[in-house]
């Protein structure tokens, strides 16, 4: 598990490693982390980190490095007892003592230290303390930031541009007054008012194109665009701060065109995701792909049933030929049979001559995983309503066993069963695990449900609704409720929550490809208002009613 180690001390390395490495430094890389998505990372960047045993990190780019670090690695940020910054000195001090304590040592600077410069103070003082180091450069802001903002730098009649330092005193501002020229500040976001008054002073078009992009790459990025004349009350009536990029140039017309990131259905929405004690699997990748930051947060502990002789007697039936089928209905489904064939020294040959059904892609896969292949998936309604859709009846001439074994949780609702036995099957429902709720989330997620922090709730079934409102109470009336099917949508009505979304698929995909669709009516209905956000965090309604 991966430590923070709070101020600026040197770590000790373990005595294995001590040993394992004697009178020899350990390298050094000097590792730019880049604009500030972690996706962007190098693949060299990524080794590195995985393979550090002591990390000195920038305290902005900390977070980077707790993704990739291995489970041991120990993380420091490079600040003070106060918090503040330490200076290049110290910074290469830290580093070098712990190289000499034979930790493989990785010092990850935030931003392109090759372009600021920050490379050169700390690289020099590993130099001269004759430590072996590499540099993996990363990508750099220079160019990602105006790719994530939609445009290039250069194009048309534009054949080359320019980097400057906008905290460069002495900068030739006549120099930066050329219309083939773009003009990239960094530094500069803070600073666009100052900078476009030095520049038309010194002769620049007042309708020179420029760019003011915040925290770049990320999720919270901001670009306002306008002319050089106005752009100092634009980027001021955005309501934004923070450093970033100013670029002045006709290549931010290109924005109408290549404009990408922003204007992704879900751009910044914070999703809350009520799941299991395990991981919320396919919806996280899946809402990140539409620019949202989705959090899970446990709602439901699963647990051994209070009495398992009933699993004990039908594992028995299930090995020696009782069932012609077996139905699974969820991973912890799987999973609870799974452990309890372990337990009898049992493996996945125990399903053999098996009939086995299941619903729910997660649920394949962890079948799959475990080496069964289902004979029935329901195909779009992934539901028990689908599976029953598709599920033979009994036939006493061609089937010669007329059980289904059915493990499910201790709450699960008895449709399946019974359309089941409609269909001439003798059902035997078994709880084969209880869902009991989780511990209630931090104070501050809890604050963020009720007053409206989060732009979206994703429900994948009747129990996280009925355990979220339970330990944590009801979403803010402003906060979109998604549902993955009827019945879902049922529980979550019941308990006085307006659904927005209801997927037409019930899938992780089709749940939110479903939110995915309402975001873009959001997005195109602001447009059309002139307001500059469609997120429901930041657009607040009056209570809604059902």
């Amino acid at each position: 598990m991966t430590t923070k180690v709070a101020g600026a001390t040197s770590p000790s390395a373990p005595a294995s490693t001590k040993a394992r490495r004697k009178n020899a430094a350990a390298p050094v890389a000097i590792v730019s982390a880049g604009p500030g998505d972690p996706d962007l990372l190098t693949v060299r960047a990524v080794t590195l980190l995985k393979e550090a045993d002591f990390i000195l990190a920038d305290s902005w780019v900390v977070p980077v490095a707790e993704l990739y670090a291995g489970a041991d690695t120990r993380i420091a940020q490079a600040v003070d007892a106060d918090g503040n910054a330490l200076e290049h000195a110290e910074c290469a001090r830290l580093v070098i003592d712990a190289a000499r304590e034979g930790l493989r040592t990785v010092r990850l600077l935030g931003g392109d230290p090759v372009v600021d410069g920050s490379i050169v103070h700390e690289a020099a003082a590993l130099k001269r303390a004759k430590v072996m180091f590499e540099i993996a450069p990363g990508v750099s802001e220079v160019t990602a930031v105006p790719a994530y903002a939609g445009f290039g730098l250069v194009g048309g009649r534009v054949r080359s541009f320019r980097v400057v330092d906008a905290h460069d005193p002495e900068l030739p501002w006549t120099e930066l007054v050329h219309s083939r020229m773009t003009i990239v500040f960094l530094n500069g976001a803070d600073r666009s008012a100052d900078i476009a008054g030095r520049l038309l002073k010194a002769g620049a078009d007042p309708r020179a194109q420029v760019a003011v992009t915040r925290r770049g790459t990320t999720v919270d990025q901001r670009t306002v665009t306008g002319a050089l004349e106005d752009i100092g009350g634009l980027a001021k009536n955005s309501r934004t701060a923070g450093p970033g990029l100013m670029v002045v140039g006709d290549v931010v017309g290109q924005r109408e065109r290549l404009d990408w990131f922003e204007v992704k259905s879900l751009f910044g929405w914070r999703i809350l995701i009520p799941r299991t004690q395990e991981t919320g699997g396919p919806l996280l990748p899946l809402l990140r792909l539409h620019g949202a930051v989705p959090l899970e947060v446990p709602t439901i502990s699963v647990e051994p049933p209070r009495t398992p002789q009933q699993m004990d007697r039908a594992l028995h039936g299930l090995v020696g030929g009782r069932y012609e089928w077996i139905a699974f209905t969820s991973v912890n489904a799987v999973r609870a049979i799974r452990e309890k064939l372990a337990q009898y020294g049992l493996d996945a040959r125990s399903f053999a001559g098996l009939k086995v059904a299941a619903v729910g892609e997660q649920t394949v896969e962890a079948l799959l995983e475990f080496g069964v292949r289902p004979d029935l998936v329901p195909g779009q309604d992934q539901s028990t309503a689908g599976l029953l859709a598709e599920w033979p009846p009994y036939d006493e001439l061609t089937d010669p066993i007329n059980r289904v074994f059915l493990p499910r949780a201790d709450i699960a609702t008895d449709s399946l069963a019974a359309g089941l036995a409609e269909l001439g099957w003798e059902v035997e429902d078994i709880t084969a695990y209880r869902t009991v709720r989780a511990a209630p989330p931090h104070a501050e997620v809890r604050e963020a449900i009720k007053t409206g922090g989060f732009d979206a709730v994703v429900f994948t079934s009747s129990s996280t609704v009925r355990n979220l409102v339970g330990i944590a109470g009801k979403p803010h009336h402003s906060t979109i409720v998604a549902c993955i099917g009827p019945q879902t949508a049922r529980t979550a009505e019941e308990h006085g929550l307006r659904v927005d979304v209801l997927a037409t698929v019930t899938t992780p995909q089709g749940l939110v490809e479903a939110l995915a669709e309402y975001g873009e009516e959001l997005r195109h209905a602001s447009l059309e208002a002139g307001e500059d956000s469609w997120r429901p965090s930041r657009r607040r309604v009056p209570p809604r009613r059902k």
